[in-house]
């Protein structure tokens, strides 16, 4: 029987039945929960690696080019930036520390002198099998006592809300109630 931390009181109510109203709000705080407890274990995990989680997902994203290791495939700085959704300069950083520690190299694009390409190295491929297999050992963890059914269900699920969501395009933006206009 799991038991609800002491620190988390929204956890511990019983909430809204199904469809009720503010049961999406609800899910939305038990993901928010999931995604925060296994970032900071996976986190932990990857300290003695001298690897951050964003550090880890930017090598991630790498490797999903193909032709990763190769000045012509690689993917550029900019490109970079806006898959992980973070400003040119933050890229910019996290490349560094991933260039220092031999697992990137950074290289001119040969069709812009002004664009640089991030290549991952051997060394590089070896942190994404260190990192993969971390990862592998806190989603065991977490979801170890949930059935292979509804970890089906559940990855079904979120696909589908991820796919309505992407297609409506980005809702608009709005100020807060009360905030001067």
């Amino acid at each position: 029987m799991t038991t609800t931390p002491p620190d988390d009181p929204a956890a511990a109510s019983p909430g809204p039945r199904p469809g009720a109203p503010g049961t999406a709000a609800e899910l939305a705080d038990a993901m928010t929960r999931a995604i925060k407890r296994i970032r900071r274990q996976t986190g932990w995990r990857l300290e003695p690696y001298g690897i951050t989680p964003g550090q880890a997902r930017a090598l991630r994203t790498l490797a999903h080019v193909p032709g990763c290791e190769t000045t012509d495939h690689a993917m550029r700085l900019s490109d970079l930036a806006e898959k992980l959704h973070i400003a040119p300069r933050s890229a910019t950083t996290v490349v560094d520390a991933l260039e220092e520690a031999g697992l990137v190299e950074r290289r001119p694009d040969p069709a812009d002198r002004r664009a640089v390409r991030i290549l991952l190295t051997e060394a590089g491929r070896a942190a994404l099998e260190r990192i993969g297999q971390v990862r592998d050992e806190v989603a065991q963890e977490y979801f170890g006592e949930v059935s292979p059914e509804d970890e089906e269900v559940l990855l079904r699920v979120l696909r589908a809300a991820e796919a309505r969501f992407l297609a409506a395009g980005p809702p608009p933006r709005t100020a807060p109630p009360g905030a001067a206009r």
